[in-house]
């Protein structure tokens, strides 16, 4: 029992390794020097173009108020450049005058995930609509972004009014030559195809969540989708956010992988969170315990994480790809040789789904349906 109880703690903080946080966390932090981000640079959105990591993050300055700022890294951990103006801001002057409670604020916009789309030489953007917790729109050219003449397109406004929603992610590519758009992991994956990206007025993406557990999984509650799903030859590599049994009070970020021609079909899931706020920067902000990731990209086999750190700074994990999605997989296993654990790679993989379909029981609680 205890040979086996230590193997189990060693493969648990073995994994937890796979993605490293970078050792000059934060990346950034609020500056004094520009009113609209004196106080707060936190949950990120991340774009790889070329050869260069380009970042949007949510700053909040002596206004209160929500805008982007850019920045820019070549190597994904310094920043190389940092715009003095906001890059994206919303033109509504309807701010509310209740606090948010999702990292401050009386209104803007807040955690933009970002995508580029080559076929359409356009960068995508979705985001939180503060003042109406809605879902917002926006694209703009791409030479035009990486010049930084921020000419965005009108906002659109593209989840129902009346209800609150804020994790909608653009796929990077077309699927079966549709847009496609992933807005709830929760009860299920749920994405919306789509011919063009118009969304004329009422024209909105229904969507439903509820609050959930996945079956064996580390979760007490799986919230929302953090950065845009990535392509992997796996399948669709995603990044999730979730309130951990063990630990309520604190935010960690899942992985999962999707299948890559019927995404809304999860294959496999890591039984552990992949970030975990255990750092100073993590635990001391304004929101201590919570890591929110709106930003990923995979540069040259690296899998570059962008999160926020206790809603108040911007930080960076990584780790090799494919660790990752071995990990993710659960493809090796410890094995106790002469007084050390060691790894040992499984002779075949090991798929996590395909199982029998699971229900909610009258508990809360997951029930296999019969039949």
């Amino acid at each position: 029992m205890f040979i086996r109880s230590l193997i189990r703690k060693e493969t648990q903080k073995a994994k937890r390794k796979v993605l490293k946080k970078h050792e000059g966390n934060p990346i950034l932090e609020p500056n004094g020097d520009n009113w609209w981000e004196a106080y707060l640079t936190f949950n990120p959105g991340a774009v790889l173009i070329g050869n260069k990591i380009h970042i949007l993050y949510r700053a909040i300055g002596t206004d209160w108020i929500s805008r982007l700022g850019y920045a820019m890294s070549k190597d994904g951990f310094n920043i190389h450049e940092r715009h003095p103006e906001p890059a994206y801001e919303r033109r509504s002057t309807n701010h509310t005058l209740w606090f948010s409670p999702s990292g401050g604020g009386f209104g803007g916009c807040e955690d933009p995930r970002v995508v580029f789309l080559p076929e359409d030489k356009r960068i995508y953007m979705t985001y939180t609509a503060h003042s109406e917790m809605r879902v917002g729109f926006t694209s703009i050219r791409v030479k035009d972004f990486v010049r930084k003449r921020w000419r965005w397109s009108q906002e659109k406004l593209i989840s129902p009014p009346g209800e609150v929603h804020k994790n909608f992610a653009l796929f990077p590519e077309k699927i079966d030559g549709m847009y496609a758009i992933i807005h709830s992991i929760s009860p299920k994956v749920s994405i919306e195809y789509r011919e063009s990206l118009t969304f004329e007025h009422g024209d909105y993406i229904r969507s439903t969540y509820a609050p959930m557990s996945y079956p064996g999984g580390w979760e007490w509650i799986v919230k929302g989708i953090g950065p845009p799903p990535m392509k992997t030859p796996e399948g669709w590599l995603v990044f999730y956010h979730g309130v951990d049994k063990k630990e309520p009070d604190k935010y960690k970020v899942g992985a999962m992988i999707l299948d890559p021609e019927n995404p809304e079909e999860i294959l496999y899931r890591a039984k552990w969170p992949v970030i975990e706020p255990d750092t100073e920067c993590e635990q001391s902000g304004s929101k201590p315990g919570i890591v929110y990731a709106n930003g990923a990209v995979i540069k040259d086999n690296t899998v570059f994480v962008y999160y926020g750190g206790a809603d108040n700074f911007t930080c960076v994990a990584h780790g090799d790809l494919k660790e990752l999605i071995d990990a993710i997989k659960d493809r090796e296993r410890f094995v106790f040789r002469k007084g050390r654990i060691v790894w040992k790679r499984r002779r075949s993989p090991m798929r996590w789904t395909r199982s029998r379909p699971f229900i909610l029981n009258t508990y809360g609680r997951f029930a296999y349906r019969r039949g």
